[in-house]
Formats: C-alpha cells, structure tokens, sequence
C-alpha cells in the first residue's frame, strides 16, 4: 500500500522511495525498487548513506529522501500522522517533510513451517524469532509458525542483547544457532554459536558474519544441516575408535612378537581404506 501525505501523489511517493532506496540490497528495498512504475534506474541519485537499524538517506541534485522506520521520525521530530501502519511501514521524508509511507507485507518462505517442525523433531528445544517488524506482523508469524517465542521492533543491537539473555538461561552443553539474511543480522550471527546465513537474498555483512550458508534460501536446509554435522560427527568418532583400536591391536601383537613388520603396514593400510570407505557413508 502507498500512502501519500502533505500534498504528494502516490506516484511521486513510490518515485521517492525509488530514489532512496535505489542503492540497498535490503529485501525491503528491492520489494520498493520492484514495484516502482517508472521501471527505469534513477541518475539523479549523487549520494546514499545506510542509517544502521532506522532507514537509508539518498542525496539528488536538490533534494535529501530520507526512508526509515517510524522511531528514527520520532528521534528527529518530525511531524506526521500515522505510527501503526499494519505492516512492515516505511515512511518517507523529503527535505525533512513528511511524505507518506509505503507498507510492505512479508510471505511467508514456502517451507517456513515446515523447517520449524523439522527443528523441532531433530531436537531444537526452542525456536524463538527476533524480528524489527511491527507487533501486529510479528505475533501473526510466530502463531502461523508456531514459534515458541517472539520479540519484535528490535534494532541489531535488541537482536544481539536477547542473545546474551539467552545465553544466561540455557542449559549447559546446549547451543545457540541464528539465521538471519540482512546487514542488520550480522552482529546477531556473530554472537550466536552457530551463525547461517540465507546465500541467495544474504547481505554481504551477514554471509561474511556466519558460519554456515545455505545458497538456495530455503529454511528447511537448517534441519538437514543439523543431521548431517551428526552424522559427520558420528562417522569421524567411529573413524578414530576404528584407527585407534586395530594400531593399538597390532602393536600388542608386534611387542608380542607374532606381528610381522608387513602385515602392521598392511593393517595401516587397510585402516585408511576402512576410513575412507566409512567416510562416504555421509555422501547418503
């Protein structure tokens, strides 16, 4: 939805928004660039500045757009008449004018509650989403997903302070995996013990902050990740039992004297083999 104010017209808000947010890989940003009419690059556009958690700020030769959520128009005092938009609501200021707002609906990923349930069966105890959304958006998400927890409106540094209360009351042994896709998710990544990043849509912040990447966007990749690090996990223990065991066998066996010196380089081979041959299991 455009919502236009103080005089602008929905097709200058949307051309507005355009220009701010020509330059940002945002999902949101590209969700306004997408759906601009005008469809053609705007040249006019000398400067862009990222304003960490709050919005963007373009420079054209006569103006400065400002695209931000609604606490950066309450932090600068500017005037305007909605707070609550039902959505994800980006507001538009043009040489500190109000301009109006646009408000976004996010979709859902099409195995998004699917990926919840498979995290659940593999033994994730709690999956807890930390959104900047509005309230209204967050609590519809988490009850069509069935989340365990939610919190919403939080900037990067909300995101990466509910980590650390997390840290405090989780049981010991237990880890804390984050997945997240945009600039303002990788501080949450790095903290977390395990960071993923979605490849495809992923700010370059986020992928370089992770330590997993799932290159097709897909959520139900998180629940696959998990079983194969266990069964890698498993394959590499039974690898050095295995090892471990048959040396330690045929070192008995040398010091005992019945062990020739060919059949220890035998064994020795023999055990790179079965390791080998153990480890391909994983490829299933």
């Amino acid at each position: 939805e455009v919502v236009p104010s103080n005089g602008f017209t929905k097709d200058e808000l949307l051309h507005l928004a355009h220009q701010a947010e020509i330059h940002s890989n945002h999902p949101i940003a590209q969700s306004i660039i997408g759906a601009c009419a005008c469809g053609s690059t705007p040249n006019n556009v000398c400067n862009f500045e990222a304003i960490a958690g709050s919005g963007v700020k373009a420079y054209t030769d006569d103006s400065t757009i400002v695209a931000c959520n609604d606490a950066l128009l309450h932090e600068k005092d500017i005037p305007h008449d909605v707070c609550e938009v039902g959505g994800t609501g980006v507001h538009l200021v043009v040489n500190d004018k109000y301009a109006g707002h646009i408000v976004i609906s996010d979709e859902l990923k099409d195995d998004a509650e699917q990926a919840v349930n498979r995290l659940k069966q593999v033994g994730v105890r709690r999956v807890m989403m930390l959104t900047g959304d509005c309230e209204e958006v967050a609590s519809r998400v988490a009850a069509k997903l069935n989340l365990d927890d939610y919190r919403a409106g939080m900037l990067p540094e909300d995101k990466v302070n509910a980590i650390a209360e997390i840290e405090k009351s989780r049981a010991p042994g237990e880890k804390i995996a984050a997945v997240g896709d945009g600039i303002n998710d990788a501080p949450l990544l790095a903290r977390a013990d395990v960071g993923v990043a979605m490849g495809g849509l992923g700010s370059d912040a986020a992928l370089e902050s992770a330590d997993v990447v799932i290159m097709n966007d897909q959520p139900s990749k998180l629940a696959e990740a998990i079983l194969i690090g266990r069964k890698t996990r498993a394959v590499v223990w039974q690898n050095i039992g295995l090892a471990m065991g048959i040396k330690a066998v045929f070192i008995v066996l040398g010091i005992a004297g019945v062990a020739s010196l060919w059949e220890a380089v035998f064994a020795d081979v023999g055990v790179a083999l079965l390791a080998i041959a153990n480890a391909t299991r994983v490829l299933r």
